[in-house]
């Protein structure tokens, strides 16, 4: 799912080896304040993560009063019936909730996912095979390498350039498709700077040209 958690009051319930995982990810999007409620004694990892800044952690039983307030609730214990107590409870706040064990009784999924710098690939199998869902993440993985990264970084550092010169819509929709199909994501595999500089030098207008060292600074 995307959206924006930042400064958003999230809930985990049940914090176990999934569960971790769900905290880590909701405190790396910036959920505050982020309350986990686990009646385990606390290992050092979730230890660790309660001490960051905004993270509550709840050592007791859930309550169906903790989701007040709450934008965002995981359910992640491994008692079932409680999970869809918790689901059940979020339907009813209006709460988005989603069930580690029972996909269907929440009302949203985290599909499986490949991070390369701001390029995010989401995948979902709906539930039915999450084998099938790893084995597609490998495999995009091993598709989409650190070089689509920095060629979004290239583009988000250029776009606001080629606005500024004032061409057309059309043009500049040419030159970022251009720049898309050109060998820039070759240049950044093989880490080949003086090909990176050709092929901007080639694409881009002139009054853009003096603007390339830096556009490569630390990318080729």
């Amino acid at each position: 799912m995307f959206v924006n958690l930042e400064g958003r009051h999230c809930l985990v319930v049940g914090a176990g080896q999934v569960g971790l995982r769900k905290i880590r990810s909701l405190a790396e999007c910036g959920a505050s304040p982020l309350t986990i409620i686990d009646t385990r004694q606390p290992d050092a990892a979730l230890l660790e993560l309660a001490k960051r800044p905004g993270v509550r952690l709840l050592n007791r039983r859930f309550e169906d009063s903790d989701l007040d307030g709450v934008f965002l609730a995981i359910a992640a214990t491994s008692d079932g019936t409680l999970n869809r107590r918790i689901a059940s409870s979020c339907t009813d706040r209006g709460v988005l909730c989603n069930v580690i064990d029972a996909p269907e009784a929440g009302n949203f999924i985290v599909p499986s996912s490949v991070v390369r710098g701001d390029l995010t690939i989401a995948v979902s199998t709906g539930g039915a095979s999450p084998a099938l869902t790893k084995r597609i993440r490998k495999d995009l993985q091993e598709r989409f390498g650190e070089e689509y990264a920095q060629l979004l970084t290239l583009m988000g550092h250029l776009r606001p350039a080629v606005l500024a010169i004032g061409q057309g819509a059309p043009e500049n929709a040419t030159l970022f498709r251009t720049l898309v199909g050109s060998r820039l994501l070759e240049a950044f595999r093989r880490e080949d700077r003086p090909l990176a500089e050709s092929e901007l030098v080639t694409i881009l207008p002139r009054e853009l040209h003096h603007l390339i060292p830096e556009l490569l600074d630390g990318l080729a």
